[in-house]
């Protein structure tokens, strides 16, 4: 007798990628029938850069009541003030304009002031551009919280490309975590009886294997850098969608990047951090760890502690303490962790740490 897991799959009904496609949201927001007031959640810079070329766009297709509301981090508190803008301007959509901190704060947003949510990333350093969950931090766990998922992603590949190409190549970075993390939720399924969706494990999979298949364009940066990364997140993003979780896109590299996030006094890049996390779980999984080193090499990824710009002692004590962020998702890490000695030993046989 097969188990049935039931879950609602909401996926993104519009998904625009291409170069100047900033000019055609308005358009896309007709099309979609969505409706004002309607509030822009950005950065700083992407505000001075960018936004005249997005209210043009929709002030064009007629719409007229359009707040801006700049967010200068992803914190709960950052957070609630959108959601105070947003219930106070009665807003219907609510656009993420920007890198990964704006769509964090724009999804959180719209999930609880109950609005339509428009993911344009300016940036493809992490695959929450199309995901249905947000990372804020401030919040008690320093993981994922569920948001709303987008009803549209518009992303320019001309403005992505002009983005620091540091940004891209971590995107692909959290790509490559899709490698254990797929692993990890197989194994929970296995030992644990957690609901697994082959479908949703493979579409994750997938976006891992494009950014290896393309990874000495990706390196060089440009359009069709910008493309090749952005599809893969959308693609990762819409398997979390499937799934209902974040299982396909996060296993135990995602952990220890969150155990980094609290013990490193200047943590990395998330894709970064992930990447180099799944260097080590693929050793614990058996898998061919080498191979994924030596294609994050070929993107220009930090593969070691100091490219990282991290303590070796740092590394080893996220390590032990990685399995306690998220005590019900079992990973390759299990219920105990590992201890110092096992944990300097995976780092220096992976050649994290010299």
């Amino acid at each position: 007798m097969v188990s049935v897991h039931e879950h609602v799959i909401e996926l993104p009904k519009r998904i625009v990628i291409g170069s100047g496609v900033l000019k055609s949201v308005g358009k896309i927001f007709r099309d979609l029938q969505l409706g004002e007031p309607i509030l822009i959640v950005t950065g700083p810079h992407v505000v001075k850069m960018y936004a005249d070329l997005l209210i043009g766009s929709l002030e064009e297709a007629g719409y007229r009541e359009i707040y801006t509301f700049i967010a200068r981090d992803a914190t709960r508190a950052t957070a609630e003030n959108a959601v105070t803008a947003a219930k106070e301007y009665k807003v219907k959509t609510i656009i993420g304009f920007g890198g990964g901190k704006s769509i964090d704060v724009a999804k959180y947003t719209a999930h609880v002031a109950n609005s339509a949510f428009v993911s344009i990333p300016t940036a493809a350093s992490h695959d929450g551009i199309a995901s249905p969950f947000a990372s804020l931090k401030g919040i008690s766990r320093p993981y994922s919280v569920k948001a709303r998922t987008p009803i549209a992603i518009i992303a320019d590949t001309k403005i992505i490309a002009k983005a620091p190409r540091r940004l891209l190549i971590a995107g692909a970075g959290d790509l490559i975590a899709k490698l254990t993390a797929v692993r990890d939720w197989r194994l929970a399924h296995r030992l644990k009886g957690e609901y697994y969706g082959e479908y949703a494990a493979s579409l994750a999979l997938l976006s891992a294997k494009h950014v290896i298949k393309y990874a000495s364009i990706i390196r060089h940066g440009g359009e069709e850098a910008a493309r090749i990364v952005v599809e893969g997140l959308i693609s990762s993003g819409v398997a979390m969608c499937i799934a209902g979780s974040t299982r396909p896109a996060s296993g135990s590299e995602h952990l220890f990047s969150h155990a980094l996030d609290m013990l490193a006094p200047k943590p990395a890049l998330h894709g970064e951090q992930v990447a180099l996390g799944t260097i080590m779980m693929m050793y614990l999984h058996g898998g061919n760890w080498r191979a994924v080193r030596a294609t994050m090499k070929r993107l220009g990824l930090p593969v070691t502690a100091k490219e990282l710009g991290i303590e070796d002692s740092i590394i080893i004590k996220a390590l032990t303490i990685a399995h306690k962020i998220r005590p019900e998702r079992y990973t390759i890490l299990g219920e105990s962790g590992l201890t110092w000695e096992a944990a300097e030993k995976l780092a220096r046989i992976t050649k994290v740490i010299e």
